[in-house]
């Protein structure tokens, strides 16, 4: 059996993308079935701040990953834009001539699951799809309405034609299956969602942090989506006593930095994207870990994927989520707690209630550790084909 994989992010890029899709591969190639393993994704992009080589073109071990120079791009929606063409016809013309088994796309902004609809109907083979974030649903909240009310439709159709292509589908979040079963009712859906990679469990022995004056730490997206700007500036300024240490980078880093300098913060620091290696020693030094979403009604759907890495570290965790992310912190992690996004009153009540010290999370490790998730979407996509 012959499978392509398409996903717009790969190792060693830093995002939940590459991350999940690098152990994904890691896991099918066990598969005795699977003769070869064709990847398509890009040469690293995902932060301009951030750089690391890595081979066009790697062979070994049943596997090729072929990474197309996209060159670098902000995070500013037209720039992504412009980046996932670029990347699709990469795809379509890698593609050509040539023959599959079985599609798999990872897709967080339906682009990368179009293409492999597109190939899949050519090819008329059948495609996987891995669903990391209801794209259309997102984009209606995130532009101006009268451009919205032009722009959104034509996604509606690409998105059908995409989902109805599929011959499986796996969410990573139970928050988007209401969508699913509303919209897709003939669809059969898994839901296998993010976990923990080896490197943390492995990295995080959860020790207190001993630091002078203490640390709540940021790592991730700085972007629309994330909405640091309408709280964390607040909440540091109620918080003075505390460092906040930022670690990212994207599209929405000037209004946050704006903000740092309107109201004459200096207890926020931010920092460049840096390796996993270093983030981990950064998590190890934090007392608190802070995570937020824009008070968007779309993510109410979603499930970050930074909630499983920052649940490894044993370390307490405040999170400004609502809905699933919500009800899935609630359920299945001690010692964090959550406010109303955007809620500064909120999110300082929510913060006086944490338990500033470490616990063990041991049953959470075992349940979402990203091998073994990992090992069940691909037992599911191999049984798809039956």
């Amino acid at each position: 059996m012959k499978v392509l994989v398409l996903s717009f992010y790969f190792q060693p890029d830093l995002c939940a993308g590459s991350f999940r899709n690098t152990a994904f591969v890691k896991g099918l190639k066990k598969i005795k079935q699977v003769k070869h393993i064709d990847v398509v994704s890009t040469m690293p992009n995902r932060y301009n701040s951030y750089t690391k080589s890595a081979l066009k073109i790697e062979t070994g071990n049943k596997v090729t990953i072929n990474r197309y120079d996209i060159g670098t791009h902000d995070s500013g929606m037209l720039d992504q834009s412009i980046s996932f063409i670029k990347f699709a016809f990469a795809a379509l013309i890698h593609t050509n001539g040539k023959q599959y088994d079985l599609i798999y796309a990872s897709s967080s902004r339906l682009m990368t699951g179009f293409v492999g609809a597109l190939i899949s109907k050519k090819m008329k083979v059948p495609l996987y799809l891995d669903i990391r974030d209801i794209f259309t649903d997102t984009l209606k909240e995130l532009l101006p309405k009268p451009f919205s009310f032009f722009v959104c439709p034509p996604f509606k159709m690409v998105e059908k034609f995409t989902i109805n292509q599929a011959n499986k589908i796996n969410i990573v979040s139970g928050g988007f299956k209401a969508y699913f079963e509303k919209y897709f009712k003939q669809k059969k859906i898994s839901i296998f969602p993010n976990g923990i990679d080896n490197e943390f469990i492995k990295g995080i022995k959860g020790k207190n942090s001993k630091n002078s004056k203490r640390i709540i730490l940021y790592a991730g997206n700085i972007g629309e989506g994330q909405g640091l700007d309408k709280i964390l500036p607040d909440l540091a300024l109620y918080l003075k006593d505390w460092n906040f240490n930022i670690i990212g980078a994207g599209g929405a880093i000037y209004k946050l930095r704006n903000e740092i300098i309107k109201k004459q913060i200096k207890n926020i620091n931010l920092i460049a994207p840096i390796s996993r290696k270093e983030l981990i020693e950064k998590y190890l030094e934090a007392d608190v870990l802070f995570l937020h979403l824009n008070s968007y009604l779309s993510f109410e759907k979603v499930l970050p994927s930074k909630i499983f890495e920052y649940a490894a570290t044993g370390k307490p965790i405040l999170a400004g989520v609502n809905g699933y992310s919500k009800h899935f912190i609630n359920k299945e992690i001690e010692n964090a707690v959550c406010f109303e996004p955007c809620n500064i009153e909120n999110a300082i009540k929510s913060f006086n209630k944490l338990r500033i010290k470490n616990v063990q999370r041991k049953k959470f490790i075992k349940n979402y550790c990203r091998e073994k998730q990992m090992e069940l979407l691909v037992q599911d996509v191999i049984s798809s084909l039956k």
